[in-house]
């Protein structure tokens, strides 16, 4: 406390020899900093998991079918422990998301899981570089003025409905990733939606709106990924994969074919989602179709810079794309074609040294711990552990419990590491389950590369994800909420195809006898 005097001379004194209180003194009380019992509750619940776990005696070992044993080491068991502190910590939100993910290569330092060299290195990936790039590239749009330009000519044609402007926002997101990878073009919408939502609400302050059209993108950008190869890199790796074990090769368009059934009907399923769970606080957007033809024509002619961002912008993206069908490309790093791009922003001064600090580096960050956790569940073995347990459980199922066994197990898996390496994981052990169960290979396939697509739960599971984090429009708890009925309903679409859509289209799902 304090004390304020306006001015009145003191008085003769007290009992006790203190200065009486003058009349015209009042006392303020400075508020005490209340203490937040939900945010110590979840950051303690996840070092307690750690803990419990870490310091937990040895665990028994997983044996597949052919009586392989999978030894749970001790690093393998304390990368388990770390999976459940960093999911805890990264839902609840008990620190800033990159802030948890250092605390990941921390623990692996301290705690002797992997080499801190090891650990810390992952923070470098070339995956993460490539987010980097991505963001880059978002950047140059909003700089430039391509969004503005591009989202005021788009709310021209889908007018001044809501719901329509969440179709029209969706339904761009998940064509763009026919035709190119869903980080690039997550990272390309992401500013033309802030451009959308600034005539939304000025302020840009959180809404049911905002929320809906954020997450809603980064579903969609997951849901059409799954179309083509072009859309992410797990299709191709997951098809030479399957090549490998199954002696069978799935052509482009064969993908295409039995995909973009289930690709486009769960885009078509997010938007009445969201439409549902975060419904407009506005039905429409009176004048807006007239405000953004006049904002459009404001911009006046394309500029020099806008030309020469979408050349560069666009030449990437090709090579990006004629990656899986020109040879002397395929061997090409995608991370360094898009910073290559990063690099040719700044020589031709489209961005400067400024725009470089205000890079999200908290997503940068994050991707970098989810690089580090993935790896550290794969290379202790706590990864092919927890595959062989898993579908253990199935071995007795029926041939539909055992193939949504594989999916939702890839699903949860695709939500912490890499999609590759989820589907890597596994696979292997699902197609030597299969045979005993009569189930073709087929069916395995493409149901991991449907929910591998489509991580709704965390933020670390996709770079869309985390980009659309970048809108301060939801957090990563809400995500998740979210996340989880998107989930069910992927789940149930899946199972529609697997009974009875696919093999309708052809798939083999039972192996011939």
């Amino acid at each position: 406390m304090f004390w304020k005097n306006k001015g009145a001379k003191n008085k003769s004194t007290q009992r006790g020899g203190l200065p009486p209180m003058p009349a015209d003194v009042y006392l303020a009380r400075v508020p005490g900093k209340r203490i937040d019992w939900k945010r110590t509750f979840f950051l303690t619940l996840g070092l307690a998991l750690f803990a419990a776990v870490y310091f937990s005696p040895p665990w028994p070992d997983a044996i597949d079918p052919l009586g392989k044993h999978f030894e749970l080491s001790r690093e393998g068991k304390a990368a388990v422990a770390l999976f459940l502190f960093a999911a805890t910590w990264w839902v609840f939100e008990v620190v800033p998301i990159g802030i948890t993910s250092i605390a990941i290569g921390i623990l692996q330092a301290l705690f002797l899981i992997r080499d801190a060299r090891v650990a810390f290195t992952d923070f470098m990936d070339p995956s993460v570089w490539f987010i980097f790039g991505s963001l880059v590239i978002g950047m140059v749009f909003t700089k430039t003025g391509l969004t503005q330009r591009m989202a005021y000519k788009m709310l021209v044609l889908v007018g001044e409905r809501t719901s329509m402007i969440y179709l029209g926002c969706f339904a761009m997101t998940a064509f763009l990733t026919l035709i190119m990878a869903h980080t690039a073009v997550a990272a390309a919408v992401f500013p033309l939606l802030m451009a959308i939502y600034g005539l939304y609400d000025d302020e840009q302050r959180p809404s049911r709106f905002g929320k809906g059209l954020f997450i809603g993108m980064a579903f969609t950008a997951g849901a059409g990924s799954i179309v083509t190869l072009l859309g992410a890199a797990r299709g191709a790796v997951a098809i030479g994969f399957f090549k490998d074990m199954a002696g069978r090769e799935i052509s482009f368009f064969e993908l295409s074919y039995y995909m973009l059934p289930i690709g486009w009907l769960m885009v078509f399923l997010i938007w009445l989602f969201f439409l549902i769970a975060f419904k407009p606080e506005r039905s429409t957007i009176p004048g807006l179709r007239e405000r953004a033809s006049a904002l459009y024509t404001k911009l006046g002619p394309i500029t020099r810079k806008e030309i020469i961002a979408i050349l560069i912008v666009g030449l990437v993206i090709t090579a990006l794309g004629l990656r899986s069908f020109v040879p002397f490309l395929m061997p090409l790093e995608k991370s360094a074609l898009i910073l290559l791009a990063t690099l040719i922003f700044f020589a031709f001064n489209i961005l400067t040294i400024k725009d470089l600090e205000e890079i999200p580096w908290n997503i940068v960050l994050l991707f970098g711990g989810a690089m580090s956790i993935g790896f550290c569940l794969w290379q202790t073995g706590a990864a092919n552990w927890l595959a062989v347990n898993w579908l253990l459980l199935f071995k007795n199922a029926s041939w539909f419990v055992f193939v949504m066994g594989v999916a939702f197990f890839v699903l949860i898996m695709t939500n912490f590491i890499m999609n590759v390496a989820a589907i890597a994981i596994s696979l292997p052990v699902a197609l030597v389950i299969a045979p005993y169960l009569g189930v073709a290979p087929e069916v395995i396939l493409f149901a991991s590369l449907a929910t591998a697509g489509m991580p709704f739960l965390f933020l670390i599971g996709a770079a869309p994800n985390a980009i659309a984090y970048e809108s301060r429009q939801f957090s990563s708890g809400e995500f998740f909420r979210a996340g989880i009925p998107a989930s069910l309903i992927l789940m149930i679409i899946l199972g529609l195809f697997v009974w009875l859509v696919w093999p309708m289209m052809g798939m083999p799902v039972l192996a011939p006898k």
